[in-house]
């Protein structure tokens, strides 16, 4: 057991202008209503410079909806990253086919050379993600798109703050989706968002056929399909609609215990560190996470018990990624172990440390030295 406090991976910190934002909400009783949610999206627009935005339940919902906004069913195929958890599901949900890509090893994005060489017939989209934070070369990405006439579902998880060449990742490309929950940089504890280059695309969201029962009265919005409602609820909203004012504040904290954790851990670690973001003002890093990757060929001891040395000193750890086509889902595709081998050897070493504004210096060089100590002692 561990003298220090127990650190978390990650923490869900909130102000007190979150808590009496909540405390007003239900003190008035109006909790079924739209006021929190609007407030949210509009909020959420501004920061992204104008672009159209539609709150909903969960980033499952809004990766869903963005699916089916762009016509993706049965007998087409949809192009991800071999690291993404969630939209391989999806894409099978609605009926598509999920063409997994390898990802570049050190950036850990959709390796687009790759994409552009998975581009058949029936592709209809891409799926790309900002990795931990990290954005992708929106250049490239959009030229690829554009030279095959696809859509994108930019997925932003954690990039929320983030930027591209002066530009905050979700404020341009073509739909982006957003995912609020507990431990992302911005959260409304569960809930997700889309933005929208074109306004025809965010007023689909508008429209009766995102329901299963009779026309929404006049000015209503609605978002459900097939039963699945994925409106986000009032209470969610206003723990959202606070945090927007204090993010550069957050991304500030982050980045300066991330340059921490550089420094803490020497040139001669033996680990992977995370990319740590592209050269001048190309593109501003949101470091959602913190995920290096152990040398496992190397050490005596597995990741799990790595994990679990670290947990005994009480630090939190998590494993980021799985390789999805790998997933038994997904076994009828055909894809074995070797396929996609930079995803794979991510998936099976990259291990998350603790981040959160709500940490210390003190906290970091905790991590690092405990990493260290492990580390040596279990070198072969």
């Amino acid at each position: 057991m561990s003298a220090h406090p127990y650190l978390p991976v990650a923490r869900t910190a909130v102000d007190d202008s979150v808590v009496a934002r909540v405390s007003a909400l239900l003190l008035s009783g109006e909790i079924t209503g739209r006021a929190q949610v609007e407030a949210l999206e509009r909020s959420l627009s501004v920061y992204l410079g104008g672009r159209r935005v539609r709150a909903v339940s969960s980033a499952s919902a809004a990766i869903e909806l963005a699916l089916r906004i762009c016509g993706i069913g049965p007998g087409d195929e949809v192009i991800i990253p071999a690291l993404s958890p969630v939209a391989p599901h999806l894409v099978v949900k609605v009926g598509a086919t999920p063409v997994f890509v390898d990802v570049e090893p050190g950036t850990r994005h959709l390796d687009l050379t790759a994409a552009e060489a998975r581009v058949g017939p029936r592709t209809r989209a891409l799926i790309p993600a900002h990795v931990a934070g990290l954005p992708m070369p929106l250049d490239d990405l959009y030229s690829l798109a554009r030279r095959h006439r696809l859509r994108v579902i930019e997925d932003l998880a954690g990039a929320l703050g983030a930027s591209w060449r002066g530009k905050r990742i979700g404020s341009c490309g073509d739909i982006c989706v957003f995912d609020f929950g507990a431990n992302e940089t911005f959260t409304t504890i569960e809930g997700g968002a889309l933005s929208f280059a074109e306004e025809e695309d965010a007023r689909e969201l508008d429209r009766p056929r995102f329901r299963d029962d009779a026309p929404p009265p006049a000015g209503a919005r609605v978002a459900a399909l097939a039963g699945e409602q994925f409106i986000m609820p009032e209470l969610h909203a206003a723990i959202g609609v606070p945090q927007l004012e204090e993010l550069s504040l957050v991304m500030r904290k982050r980045h300066a215990l991330v340059q921490r954790y550089y420094a803490g851990f020497r040139s001669d670690f033996p680990c992977v560190l995370p990319h740590p973001g592209y050269s001048g003002d190309e593109a501003g890093h949101g470091w959602h996470s913190f995920a290096p990757l152990l040398p496992v060929h190397r050490l005596s001891i597995s990741r799990q018990q790595f994990r679990d040395e670290l947990e005994r000193r009480g630090i939190g750890t998590a494993v980021p990624c799985a390789a999805t086509h790998l997933d038994r889902a997904f076994r009828d595709l055909g894809y074995r172990r070797g396929d996609l081998a930079h995803a794979e050897r991510i998936a099976d070493t990259a291990v998350t440390l603790p981040l959160s504004p709500a940490m210390t210096d003190s906290d970091i060089d905790r991590v690092c030295a405990a990493c260290a100590e492990v580390l040596r002692s279990s070198q072969t």
